[in-house]
């Protein structure tokens, strides 16, 4: 029996190796392992790819997180961490890394329900709580201070309501794009660096910094950890470039709190040969999305993946169909209970499944007694009981494809 994975990254490597072996070599080479040349190469690349100012090269997207808030805390407050009384409004339904990032910040956690068709988090559900927190805003009461959205799967999150709702209240937004690099959101209002209004802005271009991570697994995958964050202010740019070198300029004589948290050169070398192939392969994710859609979109007890992009006219005045999500992950909702039931199937037939995420954080260990949230979470909590993310790898064959499709069918079938 054939196995069929979640990722072939073998497969991946053969189809760029010339490039990566020749990255490799280069590296090789000149023999520069921290901060080589490469780095600042890769940090340029994808600065101007997003839009921004600026891009931080980093040593996994955990940390990227964590540099963003630490840079944040010194700017906004003067002062290493922020404060426990200090909010930050995020998912439940994310990776442990986005709500471990804010306590290692200083910060309290904020978790808000998400919407169950984009499984990212409720635009209406932070503003209820931003609105309630302020009616009952005394001088002892917390400071919310900024948030995190989560572009789960590479689908977007709605950053036209979110930066809405993050000027009426003072706050900052830290993108976390760990799943969706390159992925798009609608023309922005104000542009991106070098975007005309109505343009596709890329996702880590909107928040006050985004931060995107290297897994090998991701979209852009290295061989090993790495990050990086994105933005266009000036002095957090230089603060993350300190704290992530022990948290000075000199590291013989440093200013702040700092990590030992630099993209490696070497992993800086394999991602700069992949990136010429991001657009290709997101592409062919959203083929792949798009025969799953087709195939299965008459399976009763099955709900698929929306996707959020909206139909805009190009320079030419013609109608397109402009597709942002990059389908990290393919992940369908299994109704009845029947989840846990499918998986099986699937994993008796040789074909590799995965459940992001089987806990909500407000149900994890680390967070117990140390996060709020606004009213209930029951979509969260419905959500881990119920999604059920497929293989979905670019250059998977149709013959693989088909077989999923028919393996799915044929369970409900049964």
């Amino acid at each position: 029996m054939k196995q069929i994975p979640m990722l072939d990254l073998q497969l991946e490597y053969q189809y760029m190796k010339t490039d990566i072996d020749t990255a490799i070599k280069k590296c090789l080479d000149h023999q520069k392992w921290i901060l080589g040349p490469e780095v600042k190469e890769l940090e340029d690349t994808i600065a101007k790819f997003l839009g921004v100012k600026h891009c931080i090269g980093a040593s996994s997207g955990t940390e990227a997180l964590v540099l963003s808030l630490r840079a944040l805390a010194i700017k906004l407050k003067g002062q290493e961490y922020f404060d426990e009384t200090d909010e930050i409004i995020t998912t439940p339904f994310t990776f442990t890394a986005t709500g471990d990032a804010i306590l290692r910040a200083g910060a309290t956690p904020i978790f808000v329900d998400i919407d169950p068709a984009t499984y990212n988090i409720n635009p209406i559900k932070t503003r209820e709580y931003l609105t309630q927190n302020l009616k009952h805003k005394t001088q002892n009461s917390s400071n919310i201070v900024g948030i995190i959205p989560v572009h789960l799967y590479g689908q977007s999150c709605n950053m036209d309501e979110i930066m809405k709702i993050a000027r009426e209240y003072n706050l900052f937004v830290l993108e976390d794009v760990a799943q969706a690099f390159g992925g798009t959101w609608n023309g922005p209002t104000v542009p991106a660096v070098g975007l005309s209004k109505g343009s596709r802005q890329k996702l880590g271009s909107f928040g006050t910094t985004g931060a995107f991570s290297f897994f090998p697994s991701k979209n852009l995958g290295g061989f090993g950890d790495g990050g990086m964050v994105s933005t266009n202010d000036d002095e957090l740019a230089e603060l993350m470039g300190m704290l992530l070198k022990h948290g000075g300029k000199d590291k013989y004589n440093v200013d702040h709190i700092g990590y030992n948290a630099r993209l490696d050169t070497l992993q800086a070398a394999i991602l700069l040969a992949k990136f010429k192939y991001i657009d290709e392969f997101n592409e062919r994710r959203r083929k792949i999305a798009e025969i799953y859609n087709r195939e299965l979109s008459n399976v009763s007890g099955i709900v698929l993946p929306v996707n959020c992009s909206t139909t805009q006219p190009d320079d030419k005045g013609t109608s397109r169909n402009h597709d942002g999500h990059v389908y990290h992950q393919y992940t369908i909702r299994i109704l009845n209970k029947r989840r846990d039931a499918l998986q099986k199937h699937l994993k008796e037939k040789g074909i590799d499944t995965m459940v992001y995420y089987p806990v909500p954080l407000h149900k994890m260990r680390v967070f117990d007694g140390r996060y709020k949230m606004n009213g209930d979470l029951t979509e969260s909590e419905k959500a881990v009981r119920e999604v059920l993310s497929l293989p979905m790898e670019p250059l998977m064959s149709e013959e693989a494809i088909s077989c999923i499709i028919h393996t799915i069918k044929k369970f409900y079938h049964e």
